[in-house]
């Protein structure tokens, strides 16, 4: 791999991101909304890989760029709309004819720090899916979408005063609450898909208990799951839990309950041996998970059988 692969930069600040970019300072030393037609891609050094210590929210659309996520290329399609979140890596190429319009949309967690949603950005999982798990939009949602950005847009031009940050704060949270909405109705609307999911969910987790995976790589994991099927863990946590009401997580811990019943029921093994025979390190570790989902310990449900 050539030296120029390995290019990276940490970019801490709105205002590096702009010199990277080749744009004007930023208004705002928390925030900046670019617009897509600002940019001068020929500027940029597409072999740079960023690490990006803000939030950014894109909304493209007739893009020829495409955009880069981890490992990832991605390209650009009608109303499509993509979240990062701190420490990831992002870079673009150029490929012919360069044009894209949209927003691009930058803020930086103090920005957000003495807020409600500073404490609750957590729970917008959509920040840490991957680029091919974007949100596609419909063409009402991208209209009203679009409106919001527009104020954003207003906002961020407006001088600065004592109001500035809670009103740019609150338009960045109805746009993530509208955003939330729509990936809602993205998992709905690709049933077919969903569906699909669960039973190659349920394949996976029947197939890893019933090989030696379990013995040689102890309980599984929701990263494992995700990368079997290729999705990020958020993604498939959220699509799980629209099908069905459970996380990934969730699903794990029920498929060890049902195994850990039927040893229970059908052998003489100890509750350590099976703890251990389900990949638990410590038998407390399983009887605590056990008793929290059965509301009994292992040993009372097996005295029920006699």
């Amino acid at each position: 791999m050539s030296p120029i692969e390995n290019k990276f930069v940490k970019i801490n600040s709105v205002s590096e991101l702009h010199k990277l970019m080749r744009l004007p300072k930023p208004k705002h030393p928390l925030v900046s909304l670019i617009n897509y037609n600002d940019v001068q891609y020929d500027a940029i050094d597409s072999s740079v890989k960023a690490i990006l210590n803000f939030y950014t929210v894109s909304i493209k659309h007739n893009a020829d760029c495409k955009f880069n996520y981890g490992q990832n290329y991605y390209d650009f399609d009608e109303g499509v709309l993509a979240f990062m979140e701190p420490g990831q890596i992002a870079s673009g190429t150029q490929e012919g004819n360069i044009k894209a319009d949209g927003w691009l949309l930058v803020f930086h967690p103090d920005l957000i720090r003495n807020y409600p949603i500073g404490k609750n950005i957590k729970n917008y999982g959509f920040f840490s899916y991957a680029i091919n798990e974007a949100l596609h939009l419909s063409e009402s949602e991208e209209t009203m979408l679009g409106e919001i950005f527009k104020n954003i847009e207003k906002e961020y031009n407006h001088s600065i005063d004592q109001f500035s940050q809670d009103v740019m704060v609150s338009q960045i949270e109805l746009l993530l609450n509208y955003s939330n909405r729509f990936y809602n109705r993205q998992f709905i609307t690709r049933k077919t898909a969903t569906s699909d999911l669960l039973t190659k969910m349920e394949n996976l987790l029947d197939e890893y208990f019933e090989s030696d995976k379990i013995v040689e790589s102890g309980l599984p994991t929701v990263h494992f799951f995700a990368e079997k099927l290729n999705l990020s863990p958020n993604y498939l946590s959220d699509m799980l839990r629209t099908i069905t009401g459970q996380s990934t997580q969730q699903h794990i811990h029920n498929k060890l309950i049902e195994k850990a019943k039927e040893a229970l029921a059908t052998t003489n093994l100890s509750v350590s041996e099976i703890a251990y025979q389900l990949g638990f390190e410590h038998p407390q570790s399983f009887s605590k998970l056990f008793k929290t989902k059965m509301n009994v310990s292992p040993i009372e449900y097996r005295a029920s059988f006699n």
